[in-house]
Order: structure tokens, then C-alpha cells, then sequence
């Protein structure tokens, strides 16, 4: 009777193993399932498992990237580090766009009218060109002039400016990549979004060693190379994102419909992604400001705290593909409409990305200095990144939460919200407080990363009063 027992519970384990294997299979190569219709459990687990290990690729890359031009010393890293932070106008409005393209395209899909999401892919793309010509001009005309007002050094800026030049110019890899990416998360082709990025990024860093130190027959670039490598990189995953969503290998098929320019569908969808671009350049410039001050401690300081965030930005991004999921499902339910089922899905998600956020803030609290070495060799720049680590870290479990609350704003078509949340958060409580923590105390640098695990907490905070509300289940897009 023991021996029946057991067998029964082998047999049961057996199927369970075998059945999430196929479901892993079936999230990775894509599926046509219904997520307004089948178990929640289900089409969390199929839509963020693909955008999970997307920027899993995305943040493996932001952390070799780095890795390469620290090589190259204390002024690489901070150029690059400036450049970033210059081009977060370029970042909050392809975020923006990207964000009212998932919000309109999820909730056509969730009407069951995939030619109407396919105009508003199209459109998309359309609005995505005009704005990154726009933006190209000027940053590559005065890249040099940026790098100077943002307090990079004389020497920094002739050695390595090229990298900024280069990176403005070729903004529109960047703007197509995440507008394009969200037209396949809107629709639920969750799986391609993910080929493309780990296309663009696979790329990227088998060029990165190649191009900035001149191996074999490749020129010597330094720190340019790292931008033509990420320029080639995404330049190839926009060219096949296009080929799949005019071949109609996606449930998007923009060559099936009128490739014009549709002034009304263009206006709202920047009526809707004005709100997106408002959050993220608030929460983005208050970087740039950030930098800023940072920048008066020097170049070391500037490089350690580069390095940190990125070692962030390799944890965070994977909890950012989690997030996405909230906004897919959000979106599409709403569509279908069934606002209960849309807030069960955002509660099931942040309870996992928070449980992740958590795990990984104990193991930075623990070993500061192990991680940051992974990515620096330089003795000041380890010692000066450990704090920078460590005290940022201890926002994490807030975080966790309030990215997926942002995201299922943004997924119901309620970009305001997030934008006040941001603007009160960033603005009002981290700016103020990172100049007066680092400039009037001893804290110093410091002060800095204090501000912003404040910031964070505030932030989840008033997201999760909004979200309780919930006004955001009547948007209407």
C-alpha cells in the first residue's frame, strides 16, 4: 500500500515536471494561447518567463559593457556614465511611446481586433522615426559641448567624446528597438520581443571586446567602438523586428494594412505616451541631476557610482521584464473587460518580483565589494563603489513593488498617475535631498544614495494608495 503511495506521488511529481517544461518551451518558442481567457497562473508564467529572460540579456550586456570600457580607466566610465545620462530625454521619450503603444495595442488585442492593433503598431513605428531625426541633430552636433556642461573633464571629453557623438546619432536603433518591442509585448508575442533583444545584445557584446581594443583585423576604437558595437548590434534587431511585423509572422501584421501617415491615431497615441514620457523623464533627469553632483566629488567618484548602478540595472531589469507582464495582462484584460482578473495578475506579480528583489538586496548587502570587483580593477573605484552598492540596495523591496504598480498603470492607458507619483518622489523629495545630504552633511557622496532609497520608498508608496482607488479600471483608450 506504501509502495502504491509512493509510485502515485512519483508519478504525479513526473507530470508536474514534464507539464512546466512544456509550458517553459511553449513561453520561449511563443504561443497563440488567449491570456484574457486561460488561468492567470498561466499566462503570467507564459508572457514573463520571455520578457524576464529579455532583459536578462539586456542586463548581461549593460554589465559586460561596462566591464570592457573600465578598462580603459576612470574617464571611460564616467563619459559613459555622463552620456547615459545625457541621452535620458532620448530614453523617456522612446519609454513613453513605448508605453502608450503597449496600452493601445493590448487593448485591441484584448478587443479581438488585430487590424486595429496593427495600425496602431504602424503608427507607432511612424511617430518613433520622426522624433529620433529630431533628436539626432542636435546631440550630435554638440555632443562635446554636453559632455563639458555636464562637468566631464577636459581630457575626458577629447579622448572619449566620440562615444557620445556616435551614440546621439544612431538614436533611432535605440527608439525603433523599444518601440517595436512593445508592439509584440502589447500583442502577447512576448517570445519574439525577447529574440530581438537577445539578438541586438548577443551582438553587442561579441563586437564590444572586438571593436574597443582592436583585435585581429578590427580597428582600435576605445570607447567609439563601444558605441558602434551597440549601434550595429540594435541597428540588426530593428531590421528583423520590421521583417516580422511586415511579413505578418506575428499576431501584429502591419503589411497587411494602408501604410499611411494617420495624423488622429499619431495624436492619440502621444496623447497617451505624453504621460509615459512625463514619468520617465522626471524620474530619468533626476539622474542627470544626480550626476551632476556627483560629478563635483570626481571622476572616481562618478566611475564607482556607474558601476554600481549597473550592477543594479543587471538585477533590476529582469524584475522590469516581470513587470512588463503587468502590463500586458492589465491591458488586455481591461480590453476584454475584466478589471477584477487585471488586479489579481498585478498582486500575484508583485508578491513574486518582490520576493526576487529581496533575495538579491541580501546577497549586495552582504558582498559589496565582491560584485563591484567583477566589474572594476581599479582599487579607489572599488572602495568608493561598495557604499554606492550597499546603501542603494536597501530600497529593493520597495522597488520591487512599485515597478509592477507603475507598469499596471501604464498597461490601462493611466500614465498621469505614475507621472505624479514620479514628479513628487524624484523632484520634491530626491533632488532637494541628495544636494543638501551630500553638500551640508557628512554623509558627502554618500547623501546621494541615501536620497535615493528614500525616493523609491515614497514613490511604492503613493502608488499603491492610487492603485487601491482604482480609477485606473475605468481608462478608457
Amino acid at each position: 500500500m506504501r509502495n502504491f503511495g509512493i509510485s502515485k506521488l512519483m508519478a504525479y511529481r513526473k507530470g508536474l515536471i514534464r507539464q512546466m517544461l512544456s509550458d517553459a518551451k511553449e513561453a520561449v518558442m511563443g504561443t497563440e494561447r488567449d491570456f484574457t481567457t486561460i488561468s492567470l497562473n498561466k499566462a503570467i508564467f507564459l508572457l514573463a518567463v520571455p520578457m524576464v529572460l529579455e532583459m536578462v540579456m539586456e542586463s548581461v550586456f549593460a554589465v559586460v559593457d561596462i566591464y570592457f570600457v573600465s578598462r580603459l580607466g576612470a574617464d571611460a566610465v564616467a563619459v559613459v556614465g555622463i552620456t547615459e545620462s545625457l541621452m535620458t530625454l532620448l530614453y523617456a521619450i522612446a519609454f513613453g511611446v513605448a508605453m502608450g503603444t503597449t496600452a493601445l495595442v493590448s487593448r485591441r488585442i484584448g478587443e479581438k481586433n488585430s487590424e486595429e492593433a496593427s495600425k496602431e503598431g504602424l503608427q507607432s513605428l511612424i511617430a518613433g522615426i520622426a522624433i529620433s531625426i529630431v533628436i539626432a541633430i542636435p546631440g550630435f552636433i554638440f555632443s562635446d559641448d554636453l559632455l563639458k556642461l555636464m562637468g566631464a573633464s577636459a581630457n575626458a571629453v577629447s579622448e572619449h567624446g566620440g562615444y557620445t557623438t556616435i551614440m546621439f546619432g544612431g538614436n533611432i536603433v535605440i527608439m525603433l528597438l523599444f518601440i517595436l518591442n512593445a508592439v509584440f509585448r502589447g500583442a502577447g508575442d512576448a517570445a519574439i520581443a525577447m529574440r530581438v533583444l537577445w539578438l541586438a545584445n548577443g551582438l553587442n557584446i561579441i563586437l564590444d571586446p572586438l571593436l574597443i581594443f582592436g583585435y585581429g583585423p578590427f580597428p582600435e576604437m576605445g570607447t567609439a567602438g563601444a558605441a558602434v558595437a551597440t549601434n550595429i548590434g540594435r541597428g540588426v534587431a530593428v531590421l528583423y523586428q520590421l521583417y516580422v511585423l511586415f511579413t505578418g509572422k506575428s499576431r501584429i501584421n502591419i503589411g497587411a494594412v494602408p501604410f499611411v501617415i494617420d495624423v488622429k491615431r499619431i495624436l492619440h497615441l502621444m496623447k497617451i505616451s505624453v504621460g509615459g514620457m512625463g514619468q520617465m523623464l522626471i524620474s530619468t533627469m533626476s539622474w542627470v541631476f544626480l550626476m551632476r553632483i556627483l560629478a563635483g566629488f570626481g571622476s572616481s567618484v562618478v566611475a564607482a557610482y556607474t558601476v554600481a548602478i549597473r550592477i543594479i540595472v543587471f538585477t533590476i531589469l529582469p524584475s522590469w521584464g516581470l513587470s512588463n507582464s503587468a502590463s500586458t495582462l492589465v491591458g488586455q484584460n481591461l480590453g476584454a473587460k475584466s478589471p477584477e482578473r487585471a488586479e489579481k495578475a498585478v498582486w500575484r506579480i508583485a508578491a513574486i518580483n518582490m520576493m526576487f528583489m529581496g533575495i538579491i538586496c541580501v546577497l549586495f548587502i552582504s558582498l559589496p565589494g565582491f560584485f563591484v570587483s567583477l566589474l572594476a580593477n581599479d582599487a579607489d573605484m572599488i572602495e568608493l563603489g561598495i557604499p554606492a552598492l550597499r546603501i542603494i540596495s536597501y530600497g529593493f523591496v520597495f522597488y520591487g513593488l512599485g515597478m509592477v504598480l507603475v507598469q499596471s498603470f501604464n498597461g490601462a492607458g493611466d500614465t498621469r498617475t505614475p507621472t505624479l507619483v514620479n514628479l513628487i518622489a524624484f523632484w520634491i523629495v530626491e533632488i532637494p535631498l541628495a544636494y543638501f545630504l551630500s553638500n551640508h552633511t557628512v554623509l558627502k557622496e554618500q547623501g546621494v544614495y541615501y536620497s535615493i532609497i528614500i525616493a523609491e520608498a515614497g514613490m511604492t508608496l503613493l502608488s499603491l494608495y492610487f492603485f487601491r482607488k482604482g480609477k485606473w479600471k475605468a481608462e478608457v483608450v
